[in-house]
């Protein structure tokens, strides 16, 4: 494992995915979790879990995967979450999410508030905005968090929409607590429409949705067909690298581990996007969204050669 250069919150859900072959750790911050601790920094899951049998599983899950779950909240009252996810053909997944679970109800806590002063990157959804409980502490932990603009803290929109979950005011206002908003080329035009902006081709549009939140970068992903990075005078498109696909769960978080980790470095958005989309494929082409490293994809993911 390479050492430990920063703090990189997953905030929001985590859960069990129930999958054909049996159920994985899942949701998207505790997916981006782990795949930042895979690329050196110190995965840490800030969720919620019941005080039940798969809480307990859950929780000794996280720590064989090397993240810190000592902020990973114990809820007496309610279930821990679990999502059915169905795949077709070519391994694309639909969700199931069971409602009223454990992290529906995330409290704003000390504890929380120490770790907000000290993350280094933060990647929230609109999915655990869905009760306004876990809304609000969600928007308290960003605003306790450095300020985007310092220099000192990155915080990533990962719109992740799912099923009802969202609105035009949790994406707004996530938006302006961001710095940088990662969405898929199908959410693109559904938050454009939602946030009464118009929406002509792909890179126009990003560019429109930049400007109107005074983001640093927007990223769109094109499942295997790459991605397009725009940023303030600048944009950067991969095709994708071609795999065999498993199944895609996960892959879109693998791919923000990545964007993050070269943002925080200052890399080049080429260079980014190539580490990025490298890290999505490698997980698409495996089962589940927590793999075993692959220390071959970690080197090019680290040192990527489209520089």
């Amino acid at each position: 494992m390479t050492e430990k250069i920063g703090v990189a919150v997953g905030l929001g859900e985590v859960l069990w995915d129930l999958l054909p072959q049996g159920k994985q750790l899942g949701g998207a911050p505790a997916n981006f979790a782990y795949m930042a601790a895979l690329l050196g920094h110190r995965g840490v899951v800030a969720s919620s879990a019941g005080r039940d049998a798969l809480g307990d599983e859950l929780r000794r899950r996280l720590v064989e995967l090397g993240l810190d779950a000592s902020f990973l909240q114990l809820d007496a009252a309610h279930p821990t979450g679990t999502v059915k996810v169905h795949l077709d053909a070519e391994g694309q997944p639909a969700y199931e999410i069971t409602e009223s679970v454990a992290w529906d109800f995330l409290e704003w806590t000390p504890s929380w508030r120490q770790l907000a002063a000290t993350a280094g990157v933060i990647c929230f959804g609109s999915l655990a905005q869905r009760s306004l409980q876990s809304r609000a502490a969600i928007q308290e932990f960003l605003a306790a968090a450095p300020q985007p603009f310092s220099g000192s803290g990155l915080r990533i929109f990962d719109v992740n929409l799912r099923q009802q979950f969202f609105s035009a005011d949790v994406l707004s206002e996530s938006l302006r607590l961001a710095n940088v908003a990662k969405l898929n080329d199908m959410e693109l035009p559904v938050v454009m429409r939602e946030l009464g902006l118009s929406f002509d081709n792909e890179a126009a549009s990003a560019e429109r949705l930049r400007r109107a939140f005074g983001l640093t970068l927007v990223c769109v992903t094109r499942g295997s067909k790459g991605s397009l990075l725009v940023s303030d005078g600048e944009r950067d498109e991969h095709p994708g690298f071609p795999v065999r696909v498993v199944d895609s769960v996960g892959a879109g978080d693998a791919f923000t581990a990545a964007l993050a980790h070269h943002l925080l470095r200052g890399s080049s958005l080429r260079a980014t996007n190539e580490a990025a989309n490298r890290m999505g494929a490698w997980v698409a082409s495996e089962s589940g969204a927590t793999p075993p490293p692959d220390s071959d994809v970690i080197k090019l993911v680290l040192a990527p050669e489209r520089a």
